[in-house]
């Protein structure tokens, strides 16, 4: 049986982790390259690295504070933030990255997709979609939530992953940050249309919430969240052990 994956995010903005509520509120949480470390010696499968601004800002990612990441760190690393061009996942991939993360840049040119999955492979590209409730449709945003696409959430996963795309994260920004569990009814709806990885994030306030998740939606493949990790309110080894004792496979 295919073991359930924890990975803690890193929002990075102006070269520290911030973390808000909805996608707002940021506020100041700690140092990439010392959290990253954290996570990695400390039982996480994965992490994932977003340069939050990125694309909002029109610059290019941090790529000093990524390679210096990578460095600190042993598990699989996702990146993303102003993926634009296939040159930039060459140029992420080359500082440490293993997967790339798109998203804004996607929706702007969905043949990126399509281009980066067939030079590096379908593994390497993950859309990250930031997706909303809207007069009760699921929408999806652009530039880290700021900006309302008018698309159909889940009918532009389902292109992407027609496209190349090889995982999905799911951010619920009606639920991110606010810690009263994973937005279960998006995250089906999305399971049941696409048969690549789902990657649940946003709502996780305990570590019920995902054994909530895995034991409702089985084909959710991993859970990613933040705060609860940031502020020592879930430790990682006892989200595991609980995950365990609840029957649900993970890497301990």
């Amino acid at each position: 049986m295919i073991t359930k994956r924890i990975i803690p995010c890193l929002d990075v903005r102006d070269g520290r982790v911030v973390k808000g509520v909805n996608f707002k509120g940021l506020s100041d949480v700690s140092s990439p390259v010392e959290l990253g470390q954290y996570y990695s010696d400390n039982g996480a499968d994965e992490l994932v690295f977003y340069d939050i601004t990125a694309s909002s800002e029109g610059r290019a990612l941090f790529t000093d504070i990524l390679r210096r990441v990578a460095e600190r760190i042993f598990i699989p690393l996702t990146v993303g933030g102003a993926i634009n061009t296939v040159e930039d996942f060459d140029r992420v991939l080359k500082c440490g990255a293993d997967k790339v993360s798109v998203n804004s840049g996607a929706i702007r040119d969905p043949d990126l997709i399509y281009a980066a999955a067939k030079k590096y492979g379908s593994q390497c590209v993950v859309l990250s979609a930031d997706v909303k409730r809207v007069d009760g449709r699921f929408t999806l945003f652009a530039k880290g939530g700021r900006e309302n696409t008018g698309l159909d959430a889940i009918e532009w996963i389902k292109r992407a992953v027609q496209r190349g795309a090889g995982e999905i994260v799911l951010n619920s920004i009606d639920t991110d940050g606010v810690k009263r569990g994973f937005d279960l009814e998006m995250l089906s709806a999305v399971c049941q249309e696409v048969s690549v990885p789902v990657i649940a994030s946003g709502g996780a306030g305990c570590a019920e919430d995902f054994v909530t998740l895995f034991k409702t939606l089985p084909r959710v493949d991993a859970g990613l969240a933040a705060s609860v990790f940031h502020f020592g309110e879930v430790s990682i080894p006892q989200l595991k052990a609980q995950l365990r004792d609840n029957g649900i496979p993970v890497r301990i």
